[in-house]
């Protein structure tokens, strides 16, 4: 099985809830359903969506605050559904890390038309394009070129290690558990143990931290898997 693009589709009406996700699964999506923010956040947690549709009025925890908690440990688009659509309000949302707002009432065209527009961004957005600097410039990493140069100097990473420290770092501070590492970085065809995601994982901290027995970077999540730090 390829990789798939996926969408957490929250809102506490059911209808449109509904709606929106036969509407994004007959167009080949893998779609998520929450229906309060609490859940929301778990689902969000464990199936980490490559976009996540966001109603604004929830019955538990706000939409903003959602989206604020997703920014604190995420770069994955967030559009916010909401009847709010005055200038502070949008305002606001954006401040919170929202990626686009869509106003309701709407229609399916338009979700989708913006839905493409954000995940085509994210495919070119500028962290591929720049190079990004982690650990007070010790560790560089450009997504867009598939380069990582520690202390200036360029390392040679495989693919799949470069894959595996990409997913890593889009994410800081985010644990991944190894089926998740395996799923995001390496797709659903990969035919390697979860264990596998441990050799791996030593072979990119021997290329790119000073010391790979007390790593900065990578850091083991006892219990889940791995995170990336710095």
């Amino acid at each position: 099985m390829t990789k798939h693009k996926s969408i957490l589709i929250v809102d506490d009406e059911v209808k449109i809830n509904d709606v929106l996700r036969d509407y994004f699964q007959s167009l080949g999506y893998i779609v998520y359903q929450a229906f309060d923010g609490r859940t929301a956040l778990e689902i969000f947690d464990k199936s980490l969506p490559s976009l996540v549709l966001l109603d604004l009025m929830l019955p538990d925890i706000s939409g903003e605050e959602i989206c604020q908690r997703i920014r604190r440990k995420s770069r994955i688009p967030v559009i916010m559904l909401t009847a709010k659509t005055s200038e502070d309000d949008l305002l606001k949302g954006f401040d919170l890390g929202a990626d686009d707002y869509i106003a309701k009432p709407f229609s399916l065209k338009e979700v989708n038309v913006r839905v493409k527009a954000v995940l085509r961004r994210v495919d070119t957005d500028e962290l591929a394009g720049e190079p990004v600097v982690f650990g007070d410039g010790e560790l560089l990493i450009d997504y867009k070129k598939r380069i990582v140069k520690v202390n200036g100097s360029e390392t040679a990473l495989t693919p799949t290690e470069f894959d595996l420290l990409a997913t890593l770092s889009k994410s800081p501070y985010k644990a991944f558990s190894r089926e998740q590492l395996i799923s995001f970085a390496l797709g659903d065809d990969f035919l390697g143990y979860d264990r596998t995601i441990d050799t791996y994982i030593k072979t990119i901290r021997q290329k790119i931290e000073k010391n790979p027995k007390t790593p900065r970077f990578i850091i083991t999540v006892h219990g889940v898997g791995y995170r990336f730090e710095g």
